[in-house]
């Protein structure tokens, strides 16, 4: 078979292992699969469907389980949720702990999600975007284990390494070890953006960490021990099931959406540069089917691009709502290797001084608050880019101790 037949004989069985697999999930599979598949020579293997190795390790202990819509096992021809899978191998799962937009992935950014239970399994579901964001002694009681698989798309304002760092915390302060089941990082292939300063520390970034990091979510945890992050230098008991068959250059396509708000590769490509918006009164694609793809605003000059913000999925209260916004469309720009700020000075310089363009959230977001100061003063793209390389290079120096993956 030539190498062009095998490349779409490829193709052709992982779209068909994504047909069943969406045929497996739950009624929201429609809003949660994503529009391209992972083609790869070497099939990457995630920690979850490795269970050869970590089987033994559930065995006879009352486990609870960090988990989402992106917790699932691709095998062939279908696709099972690790909750499912591990339930049918009568592994005792006590406990699931749901991270924002909840355990099937349906909520907003920023809506408390409540507890509850799973329908499918009668597992109790707690909550850690609602009353508390770090698991209480009291909902540890009698869990031996607790196992961590959520896909990350290595952005330091993606709350998932925040929920990471909590549940770290509170088993470390419990005596319970965790179990992290990697998974690959679509945006692993560089290292980028504002470092955060630790006096803007919040849950929407708790580390001393550029934007974009350049870490699978395993080696992240490694690093929150290995640095003595959580608080008062608790140490965690970590293993981490590494990948198969991957490194930080290799293009992962996720066949899941990591967030309502992450529907393909592009928005996950972009959303490094494009989630400053969140911080400002810029729409972002929010209330689109092209979230992360495009931003505008109302009070925008006039352009032959335009649209208008309308509640959707994962969306019930985009910015601008029902107003037609101009803007620009990146749907089709290049994938970006680096981040870029030249988004965030172009809407800001076509928003008029009558309007507020920076919110309440943005240093939070940008990690510090010189960002904010260097556009009104008109720096350029590479004056800011520039500003950034002193903390990162300090910064890998720190990753390099952690990385299990060329």
């Amino acid at each position: 078979m030539s190498s062009k037949n095998t490349y779409f004989f490829l193709v052709f069985l992982l779209f068909f292992s994504l047909i069943s697999c969406g045929q497996t999930n739950t009624a929201n599979n429609n809003s949660t699969a994503l529009k391209t598949v992972a083609v790869s020579s070497k099939e990457i293997l995630t920690g979850a469907q490795q269970t050869e190795r970590y089987l033994s390790i559930l065995k006879q202990k009352n486990i609870a389980i960090v988990a989402n819509q992106t917790s699932v096992l691709f095998k062939k021809e279908n696709c099972t949720h690790l909750v499912d899978s591990l339930h049918k191998l009568n592994t005792t799962i006590k406990k699931v702990f749901s991270p924002e937009h909840g355990f099937r992935g349906n909520a907003d950014a920023s809506e408390a999600v409540a507890n509850g239970i799973d329908k499918k399994t009668g597992i109790p579901i707690i909550s850690l975007y609602g009353k508390n964001k770090k698991p209480t002694a009291e909902q540890l009681i009698g869990i031996e284990l607790v196992v961590f698989d959520i896909q990350d798309v290595g952005v330091r304002f993606y709350t998932y390494i925040s929920t990471l760092h909590y549940i770290m915390e509170a088993c470390g302060e419990n005596g319970i070890p965790v179990l992290v089941l990697d998974r690959p990082n679509p945006n692993a292939h560089y290292v980028d953006g504002p470092t955060l300063k630790m006096e803007h520390k919040s849950f929407v970034g708790m580390h001393p960490v550029p934007l974009v990091y350049g870490m699978t979510i395993g080696e992240y945890a490694q690093m929150i021990n290995g640095e003595n992050w959580l608080k008062n230098n608790v140490k965690c008991d970590l293993t981490v099931i590494p990948l198969k068959n991957y490194t930080h250059q290799t293009p992962y396509h996720l066949p899941i959406r990591p967030s309502p708000n992450l529907p393909n590769d592009q928005s996950i490509n972009l959303y490094p540069s494009l989630g400053f918006f969140e911080g400002t009164t810029i729409n972002a694609g929010r209330g689109t089917e092209n979230q992360f793809q495009q931003y505008g605003a109302p009070f925008f000059p006039k352009t032959e691009f335009s649209y208008t913000p309308k509640p959707n999925f994962g969306s019930k209260y985009p910015k601008h709502k029902y107003k037609l916004c101009y803007g620009v469309d990146l749907k089709n720009v290049e994938r970006l290797n680096s981040v870029t700020i030249k988004y965030l000075i172009d809407a800001y310089n076509k928003t008029p001084k009558t309007e507020k363009f920076f919110g309440a959230t943005f240093t939070v977001h940008a990690g510090n608050l010189e960002l904010e100061q260097q556009i009104k003063n008109g720096l350029s793209v590479k004056e800011i880019h520039d500003s950034w390389q002193p903390a990162i290079e300090d910064f890998k120096k720190v990753r390099l101790k952690y990385l299990m993956y060329e």
